[in-house]
Formats: structure tokens, sequence, C-alpha cells
């Protein structure tokens, strides 16, 4: 038992997932930060869950770790660390051989450009395809969190991949 409040504790275990991974990928892919900004959130959601227990708790709760993984990776983007590896203790990851280091740096290029350029389009597509696609989320519950109806969704859904195909398609092709 997480704390004396059963209904708390039930939405936490509902949820605890989707603010993760909320958060992780609205923080730059830093699940450390992502951790912490889940237990944030869900600390804050306890001290107002009188407040908020008859909203949507759900989109409270997706918005409130989105924000803040905004906040953080705006705030980190400013920190210039230095890490020297020998003192570090991290070993070097196996070596992948040339061609496939240079196949996956440019996927995780192009998936960059992709993502950066969606953004720019339509913030609104970009909203959608992250939750539907990269978090996972089932459409009727990403609908409801953006505010929109189902029907909606699914069409900025088909816009977003015809002009991902029609922008980045071909770029695409010549990887393969």
């Amino acid at each position: 038992m997480l704390t004396g409040n059963r209904e708390f504790n039930e939405i936490y275990e509902e949820y605890k997932n989707l603010v993760l991974k909320a958060a992780y990928i609205y923080s730059g892919n830093d699940y450390d930060a992502a951790e912490d900004i889940t237990q944030d959130t869900f600390l804050k959601l306890y001290t107002n869950f009188d407040r908020l227990k008859n909203g949507n708790v759900y989109a409270w709760l997706y918005t409130a770790a989105k924000n803040a993984a905004i906040n953080y990776r705006t705030r980190s983007g400013r920190e210039v660390l230095e890490l020297d590896d020998e003192e570090s203790g991290i070993e070097e990851p196996a070596a992948k051989s040339t061609e496939e280091e240079f196949a996956s740096r440019e996927k995780s290029r192009l998936h960059r450009k992709i993502i950066a350029g969606l953004r720019e389009k339509n913030p609104r597509w970009y909203e959608a395809v992250l939750l539907v696609y990269y978090m996972d989320i089932p459409q009727e519950a990403a609908a409801a969190m953006m505010g929109i109806r189902l029907g909606t969704l699914h069409a900025m859904l088909h816009r977003a991949r015809n002009w991902i195909r029609k922008t980045y398609g071909a770029e695409y092709e010549e990887m393969d």
C-alpha cells in the first residue's frame, strides 16, 4: 500500500507507466530525469488530490508530466557537463561494424529530422503521433486527452503519415 488513500493508489498503479513514458519522451530520453519527474508529478497529484479526483486525472497527469519534462529539458540544455571517461568507470560498449554504426546513426538522424519537421509543420499532428505511436496510448484515450473526437484523431494521424511519406519518403528509401 503506497498511502492510506486507496483511490490514489489505484490511480498510481494504473497511470504510473503513462507518466513515466511521457516524462521520458519529453525529457529527451533521460530515464533518470523521467523517474524524478514521475515522482514529482504524483506528489503534486497527492497534495492536490481532493481538488482533482472528480476531474480528468488521466489528462492532468499527462499534461503535468509533459510540462515538467519540457521544463527539465529547457533547463538541462543550458548545462555543460564534462566527464572524464577514465574516472567514470563506464565501459565502452561492444563495437559495431562501421556499416552498422553508420546506418544506425543515419536512421537516428532521419528519425530526429522527421520528428522535428512534424513538430514544426503541425504541433497537433506531432502530439497525436507522439501519444499514439510512441507512448502506445489507445487512440480513444489519446483523443480524450487532446480534447478531440476519435474521428478527428484518425484524420490527424492519416494526414501526418501522408506528410511524412511525401516529405521524407525518398530519403528513407535511399537508406535501405
